[in-house]
């Protein structure tokens, strides 16, 4: 795992690129790469990379980066792991190639001058990364299938600027910061932009796209994978059984942990004591000689978040050897400030602050790699949200849709009123989108809604109230594209997976582990595991009888019974999660108000003030509970001090 940025200078005639600039793009993300850095520039001075080092895979200095082939037509940055790497090695040395070290990284480069972009379809892993070939004089990115790797790019001023993380692109003279505004209003609806940033002008790659830049600056996005590609060329009806559907689970995921245990330094695994966690490290005890390192993360002051019983209950189990970290509302506070550097752009999930903890426990312990739970729930159905938004479809809102127009907006206006005054914006919200044609899923994540939004911004910046829509929109329409006739089960996992998880949680796990110089590994996420979840019919991935209080993610909790204890199988759900609520209702409600009342962001007009202090005042008083929304106009307001002001 490492940190990677660079430039290409497409239209300059007598291309120079500073080396100071590449080294200071390397030294702002040296959080990434502790143990090596490089610095490269073309032949031409048209190209130039920078690159820090974590070293994971051949910890020798034959896998330094950047990397060139021997006759130095292409070069390479690369950031991630390719768990079949020596598969691929294997195909490439009978084929001629001689190796120069044991990193993936060049079985990558290899395989780029062998097979051209289609290496990517060969690899099993994540990644962010780019090769230069000197001969056309192109440039070629991409990023890994789900998303786990982040991978950002500007194109300005007749040059192209890329990296792992958007500060080392702002390291440029000619790149400024400015409020993408649009996209604040996808972060506040969607706690996390869109498919651009928070920056006017940088880019993120979409997972499973790859990028070209020619030589004369023309660029060519295409994607490469789909999860619905599988589920779509799959014509005949699904054939498995729930036992058969099980046990293909099961034998997917242990192939998933087993890849991910690839490794030259010690590596270990997050335990929540959840079925997903437990789950990852029961199988890795099972391919393990020696004791799992898990590490849990819990609260002083409120017990009633922790699930500490339950990770020490698969600790004991699995006999690992186990480590545990407790924070507060003060240790919360001076971590949000060091967030807002390091998450780049704003990310409104509150669990970056405990997983910062997490994190730094990780590394102080000397382990350098951990294996995460992340992507279980959106594959398998195991959020209420879900549930509820998937009942309330095949009930109500079909019914509501069948409507003509104006009797749903007349809904709307006479709805209007009363629920705003009761401040019931999310419910309205659901009226809302019906009278306007929206979709109904957007998000687990979903905050500040339109409906939200026009009670909180100023009257001159209403319009930012229709951004959000888009994004859903866009979403579902691609999933019908891809699979024209998808269930609607189908289309709400492939939303999760397409911005939730990728753009949300996944740069929240990236952001901040790689704060702390420690690489996250997602066997849930590995593409093959996914491309089968996505063929599995909602009916058996959701049985009816959930409307009654059945068990979520039933198939899942069936096939794990051989691995895990009942009692952690079939426990209720509690999730991950911060106590914001309570720190800014109380200890931090002084930190809040700061921030919202009397910040940089607050200066700019975007938001009525009046509203900002009724939120603060509401939430205070416990009527209402509104602490993640606090806390996403919290981490804004400290994003844009820190980046902006």
């Amino acid at each position: 795992m490492c940190g990677i940025a660079g430039i290409v200078e497409y239209a300059s005639a007598q291309p120079s690129i500073d080396a100071a600039l590449l080294k200071r793009m390397s030294d702002v993300i040296a959080h990434r790469g502790p143990d090596d850095e490089g610095q490269w520039m073309s032949p031409s001075r048209r190209a130039g990379f920078a690159f820090r080092r974590l070293a994971i895979i051949d910890l020798s200095a034959n896998g330094h980066q950047p990397m060139s082939t021997p006759d130095g037509r292409y070069t390479i940055v690369f950031n991630g792991e390719v768990y079949n790497h020596r598969s691929i090695r294997a195909e490439l040395q009978a084929k001629g190639y001689t190796y120069r070290s044991e990193s993936d990284t060049e079985t990558i480069l290899y395989g780029f001058a062998e097979w051209g972009e289609n290496i990517v379809q060969k690899m099993v892993g994540m990644w962010g990364l780019a090769i230069w070939d000197n001969e056309r004089e192109e440039l070629f990115c991409a990023r890994d299938r789900i998303g786990i790797k982040p991978l950002y790019y500007t194109l300005q001023g007749g040059r192209f600027l890329f990296g792992s993380e958007i500060k080392a692109i702002l390291q440029h003279p000619q790149v400024s910061a400015e409020m993408n505004v649009q996209e604040m209003a996808n972060y506040l609806a969607h706690s996390m932009t869109g498919f651009s940033t928070m920056f006017e002008g940088i880019h993120k790659l979409a997972p499973a796209h790859f990028l070209r830049l020619r030589k004369n600056g023309t660029m060519e996005i295409e994607e490469y994978w789909n999860p619905l590609e599988k589920a779509h060329a799959s014509n005949a009806a699904y054939s498995l059984s729930s036992e058969e559907t099980q046990e293909e689970m099961m034998r997917l995921l242990r192939q998933a942990v087993s890849d991910r245990m690839m490794s030259d330094v010690p590596f270990g695994a997050y335990l929540s004591g959840g079925i997903d966690s437990s789950a990852n490290v029961a199988l890795m005890a099972e391919l393990m000689s020696r004791p799992v390192d898990t590490f849990t993360v819990g609260f002083k002051e409120l017990e009633q978040y922790n699930e500490l019983q339950y990770a020490r209950r698969v600790a004991a189990l699995f006999k690992t050897n186990h480590h545990e970290v407790l924070i507060d509302h003060t240790d919360a506070a001076a971590a949000m400030e060091r967030l807002a550097w390091h998450e780049d752009e704003p990310n409104g999930d509150p669990v970056c602050i405990p997983l910062h903890f997490l994190s730094e426990l990780t590394r102080k312990s000397g382990t350098i790699v951990v294996q995460v739970g992340e992507g279980s729930d959106e594959q398998f159905a195991g959020y209420s949200w879900l549930h509820r938004d998937l009942k309330f479809y095949h009930s109500h809102w079909q019914a509501f849709m069948r409507l003509p127009q104006f009797a749903r907006s007349m809904a709307y206006r006479i709805a209007r009123p009363p629920m705003r005054a009761a401040k019931q914006f999310l419910a309205l919200d659901y009226v809302r989108r019906g009278a306007e044609n929206n979709q109904l899923y957007w998000s687990g994540a979903t905050d500040f809604t339109p409906t939200h939004l026009q009670y909180y911004l100023a009257p001159q910046h209403q319009y930012l109230c229709g951004i959000p829509p888009m994004l859903p929109e866009t979403l579902h329409t691609e999933a019908l594209r891809h699979k024209p006739d998808a269930d609607y089960l189908q289309r709400i996992v492939y939303v999760e997976l397409r911005h939730r998880l990728a753009e949300l949680l996944l740069m929240r796990v990236d952001k901040v582990t790689m704060a702390h110089g420690l690489e996250a590994r997602v066997p849930f996420l590995d593409h093959r595991l996914v491309e089968f979840s996505m063929t599995i019919p909602e009916q058996m991935k959701v049985p009816r009888y959930l409307a009654d209080g059945g068990e979520s993610k039933v198939l899942l909790k069936k096939a794990v019974e051989s691995i895990l204890p009942k009692d952690i199988i079939y426990r209720k759900k509690q999730g991950f999660a911060a106590p914001v609520g309570e720190w800014f209702r109380s200890p931090l409600r002084s930190f809040a108000e700061d921030a919202l009342l009397h910040s940089s962001l607050a200066k700019t007009g975007l938001f009525k003030a009046e509203a900002l202090k009724s939120l603060l005042n509401t939430h205070s008083a416990g009527t209402y509970l509104y602490g993640k929304s606090v806390y996403a106009l919290v981490n804004l307001a400290l994003w844009h001090k820190r980046f902006i002001a």
